[in-house]
């Protein structure tokens, strides 16, 4: 009698064990997740705490005093460091070559993207390896020789040298649309190539609204790339009427060094959209990362 019941409970204690092992391991990977978001998050919750400072806590604080909650917050700093230097002028400036950049990269990455994934030519993968092989060319390398070119055009403190190259494609990108592309049966192509469409006609009705978020995503990591870049504007612009947001704050850094509560409200306010971007976009963006993946 006792082994019937010691053999019926066993199953009952196997199932409550392997319940407290999934809790655990569910609370484990919970702790982990926190600590590596509060890692990450706590440089930029500094930088926002650091802005509200006032100028007198600023002038007894120590240098290594780290303060997370200004008492009182001093709110005007925010105001008082977009108008110590041209603002919106910057934000025009870089929002135009952030625009004119996610056009070039859109345009010129999806079509050799389609070209080498949905029609079937000679050579297709010796080329298409060819420009994958440019991924492990360092930009610095190319660095020198790009401004020399520049220069001997006549392009430097202009936008030309910033917004010109993304229209010439990135191996990056193609390479990422095309594995995109890939996961697209290629008898929609075929069908609509039966019904009398162009190549072009295809990419334009067929390919690209089916491919939506990963031409989102390339989107995205170009927006912020253009909007983040701080040596291609530092190496170009000479004129200050040219200056994007990311060389505003060196100029500010520059005149105001002294202002640190000052100069971190002015950069919670340059990396703020991009933080509310990805908080909007992170569905797409994240679909698009995972699709392009799926198929080699």
């Amino acid at each position: 009698m006792k082994q019937s019941e010691a053999r019926a409970s066993a199953p009952v204690t196997f199932r409550r064990r392997s319940k407290v092992r999934v809790l655990l391991g569910s609370l484990v990977y919970w702790l982990v997740l926190l600590g590596l978001a509060a890692t990450f998050f706590a440089p930029f919750l500094w930088m926002v705490a650091t802005s509200l400072i006032s100028e007198s806590q600023m002038a007894q604080a120590s240098p290594t005093e780290l303060v997370w909650i200004p008492k009182p917050m001093a709110w005007a700093n925010y105001p008082r460091a977009l108008t110590s230097f041209p603002f919106l002028l910057y934000l025009r400036n870089t929002l135009f070559i952030c625009l004119l950049t996610v056009i070039g990269t859109l345009f010129s990455c999806a079509l050799p993207a389609y070209g080498f994934s949905l029609i079937r030519w000679r050579g297709r993968d010796a080329v298409f390896l060819l420009v994958l092989s440019t991924i492990m060319l360092p930009s610095v390398v190319i660095m020198l020789p790009m401004f020399v070119l520049f220069r001997a055009l006549g392009w430097t403190n202009t936008f030309l040298p910033l917004v010109v190259p993304p229209f010439f494609g990135s191996a990056f990108y193609i390479f990422m649309l095309r594995q995109f592309f890939m996961t697209l049966p290629l008898e929609l192509s075929d069908a609509a190539r039966l019904d009398g469409c162009g190549d072009f006609s295809i990419f334009w009705r067929v390919v690209v609204p089916l491919t939506k978020p990963a031409l989102a995503t390339v989107a995205l990591f170009t927006f912020i790339g253009a909007w983040m870049d701080f040596m291609g504007p530092l190496i170009y612009l000479n004129d200050e009427r040219l200056y994007t947001l990311a060389l505003g704050l060196l100029s500010f850094l520059g005149k105001y060094s002294a202002d640190w509560s000052g100069l971190m409200a002015a950069s919670t306010v340059v990396i703020l959209p991009i933080i509310i971007l990805f908080f909007f976009t992170q569905r797409t963006f994240i679909k698009g990362i995972v699709l392009t993946g799926i198929k080699g």
